[in-house]
């Protein structure tokens, strides 16, 4: 398939006029990009969430992917909720949210279980999260993370390596198409992940947490994507993406604890790929 890619840097984006440039790139408006500035700006985020604004720019990147606060969302692998605390406010009024959190079954993981469990916990007790839905999503099984056709936007943030690592070009297949069956037509996927080298060796992706933006590219068009757009506004040159620990040893991981720990403060957090995916 034909592909429309264009690489974007609106990481600079703050006042009303940049916006206003903002909202002519990605074909969002005015109003939505207020909508989003006010969810980013939301009393339910924590100082240690906002303070990594710097670095995984969510006001640029929901505006990359022309997200509307009446959208129907899914938010793929919510975790602990970084992405969630914004996208919750955002579509509280006039949106419908899916948050397609571990599928859990009798050989789950203790983790995975505990994760879900706080995840439901904070949906059923706090009222910012009470008109979300939670669904289940694993990579290799075939799960209805929404109903079919009826989502708006499918929206993962450094999710893609973990399904690799998991069972590899099946898995990561599996995914995509999970997401394509859940979208409408005309709706668009989102996808920020950390990125590799296309000079670096194949056989990093599989324990590195980097992945290859041409492999994740090629996967999608192989689910039935097409690439509408790359932007590099959640790039980050000073990152190797190759480190003793992947992708865990910069922050906020920072997996070797105090060794070298100003050197990676430095580097900051990983190199992101961010595509912008349709579904025809």
């Amino acid at each position: 398939m034909k592909k429309l890619t264009r690489n974007l840097s609106i990481a600079g984006l703050l006042g009303g006029a940049l916006l206003a440039t903002a909202c002519n790139i990605t074909g969002n408006n005015t109003a939505s990009l207020d909508a989003i500035q006010t969810a980013v700006n939301s009393s339910i985020r924590a100082e240690k969430e906002t303070a990594r604004d710097v670095y995984r720019r969510p006001l640029q990147t929901l505006a990359f992917f022309d997200v509307k606060p009446e959208h129907t969302i899914v938010e793929v692998s919510p975790g602990g909720g970084w992405y969630t605390n914004i996208l919750a406010p955002l579509t509280q009024n006039s949106g419908k949210f899916y948050a397609a959190h571990f599928h859990i079954d009798e050989n789950s993981r203790d983790y995975y279980k505990r994760s879900r469990a706080k995840f439901e916990k904070k949906v059923a007790e706090f009222a910012p999260y009470q008109h979300i839905e939670v669904t289940s999503f694993a990579a290799d099984k075939d799960i209805a993370i929404a109903p079919a056709g009826s989502a708006d936007r499918v929206l993962t943030f450094r999710n893609v390596h973990n399904w690799y690592m998991g069972k590899g070009d099946e898995s990561i297949i599996s995914a995509f198409k999970t997401f394509h069956k859940a979208l409408k037509v005309g709706g668009i996927l989102g996808v920020v992940e950390h990125r590799l080298p296309e000079s670096a060796e194949d056989e990093s992706m599989k324990r590195s947490g980097y992945m290859k933006q041409s492999y994740v590219i090629a996967m999608a068009e192989k689910a039935g994507f097409t690439l509408l757009e790359s932007s590099e506004l959640n790039a980050n040159a000073k990152d190797t993406a190759n480190h003793p620990k992947g992708v865990w040893t910069l922050p906020p991981r920072l997996a070797l604890g105090d060794e070298k720990r100003d050197h990676y403060l430095a580097i900051g957090e990983s190199d992101r790929m961010t595509l912008k995916f349709v579904k025809q």
